[in-house]
Formats: C-alpha cells, structure tokens, sequence
C-alpha cells in the first residue's frame, strides 16, 4: 500500500473510531435524534472518504501495474468493479 494512503487512511480510521464512541454515547444519553442522524451522516461521509482513500491505492498501485505488464483486460475487469463498487 501506498505509505501516504496508509497514513491518511488510518488517520481517518481512528477519526471514525471517535465518531463512533461518540454515537454510543448521544444514545446512552437519549440526545436528541435529528442530532444523532446528523452524526451517523458524518461517519458514513467519513467512511466514504476512506473508501476512496483505498480505491484510489488500489488504482495508482495495482491496476497500473496490471497496465504496465500489459495485462489490459485484467485491468478493464479491476477498473469496473471498482466503479460498481464506488456505486453501490
């Protein structure tokens, strides 16, 4: 993996992590429920984020490399399940 894109994406990771005992803790409390949605809408724009962080690894690092060695179906395949992945 990329070393840049291992770092962002663990940094987000343990971002995520707090939002997330921070979830816990708005519904141990009964916080307001318009206030908790509006939090799990941030995690999943976060999680997102970290999807992208991975796919993008996944392109710049495998799928070049199935390019460069000429292997240009194989690199069509990865490209479109990404893209059906992304979609989802």
């Amino acid at each position: 993996m990329n070393q840049k894109i291992k770092e962002k994406t663990l940094k987000r990771l343990k971002i995520i992590e707090g939002q997330i005992r921070g979830l816990s803790e708005m519904i141990e409390k009964e916080k307001y429920c318009i206030d908790v949605i509006t939090q799990t809408s941030a995690v999943k724009k976060a999680l997102s984020s970290v999807e992208d962080l991975i796919l993008e690894n996944h392109i710049s690092t495998h799928v070049i490399h199935q390019i460069k060695m000429g292997e240009i179906d194989k690199a069509t395949v990865e490209i479109l399940k990404v893209y059906k992945l992304k979609r989802k």
